[in-house]
């Protein structure tokens, strides 16, 4: 049985069609991304599967039965960002939300030791960067100990450092049995924390699978990306246009960049340059990028 399965669910505002016929399944312990550019429909569909909004047709199933309140109390969601109160600090916070979600605060020093901030519960919120207001917005997801998280662009706005504290926590809370759906808009996030990912494309679901089955397979066969480089590039260039596995060579600074057919290995391209009396002192294969493989998915580059 799926934690979270949807049935043809769609949601029209007038003339505006937000979500169309939107079907996913959520396995159980799964990391599930719902992957889109900004008004690509991510928020729609999980404010209409945390009951936020109602959908215009199709129906959702939360482990196999409708949702519910009893069902939703055991789902952490971060939606949007809860309003804390700057001045209070991160327990006193958490108390509060505690109680308005009927919790006991004796779950408070739980939640702050999962998201690294015991050692400052007693800060006020107003000191906290923006990242560990993240995390704390996460906390207060956790309260109750819920089997599944519900969280829309948790990385939305932080920096790089905010950013890998995030993704490490989910990670982390993947790890220890939770069920987590997040809805991002940045490919590699995706890539990096999730285990499964639905794409969607102004309302419509363009491909659903596991993170390796659509991001890194189908469509025509994958071009290999290797970085080169030695002390002497214009002698390499020269030497690169003599492999027949090589489509194409772009100077970058200090390196090479050689896009050719699917067996251009690395082992070939350095036996090649040895061949050559080439000594490579860099050598790297580059992966397909996201973006090119996302395009080929969408056809398009954005939504607007």
């Amino acid at each position: 049985m799926h934690v979270l399965s949807t049935d043809n669910l769609s949601k029209n505002y007038g003339a505006v069609q937000a979500l169309n016929q939107v079907n996913i399944e959520v396995p159980r312990g799964a990391v599930y991304g719902i992957l889109g550019p900004n008004g690509s429909g991510k928020t729609t569909l999980l404010g209409i599967v945390m009951n936020v909004l109602e959908a215009s047709s199709g129906r959702y199933l939360w482990n196999g039965q409708p949702g519910n309140e009893n069902q939703r109390k055991r789902i952490g969601t971060l939606l949007e960002t809860p309003n804390f109160y700057p001045y209070l600090s991160a327990e006193r916070n958490l108390e509060v939300a505690a109680s308005i979600k009927g919790y006991s605060t004796a779950d408070i020093p739980r939640v702050l030791k999962i998201v690294n901030l015991f050692e400052r519960r007693q800060s006020a919120f107003s000191t906290y960067s923006l990242g560990m207001k993240q995390r704390l917005a996460i906390a207060s997801a956790l309260l109750g100990d819920p089997d599944v998280l519900v969280l829309d662009e948790p990385t939305n706005g932080l920096d790089p450092a905010g950013i890998a504290e995030i993704r490490q926590l989910i990670q982390q809370l993947h790890t220890s049995g939770k069920t987590i759906i997040m809805a991002s808009h940045i490919l590699d996030e995706v890539e990096k924390v999730c285990t499964h990912v639905t794409i969607i494309q102004k309302g419509n679901v363009k491909a659903s699978g596991t993170v390796h089955e659509v991001l890194h397979t189908g469509g025509p066969a994958p071009e290999m990306i290797i970085e080169i480089a030695t002390e002497d590039l214009l002698l390499l260039q020269e030497a690169m246009a003599g492999l027949e596995q090589v489509k194409e060579v772009i100077v970058k600074p200090a390196l090479l960049q050689l896009t050719g057919t699917s067996d251009m290995t690395p082992q070939l391209v350095n036996r090649y340059c040895f061949e050559k009396g080439i000594t490579l002192s860099h050598l790297a294969l580059k992966k397909k990028s996201l973006e090119t493989r996302f395009l080929e998915i969408t056809g398009s580059s954005s939504d607007q």
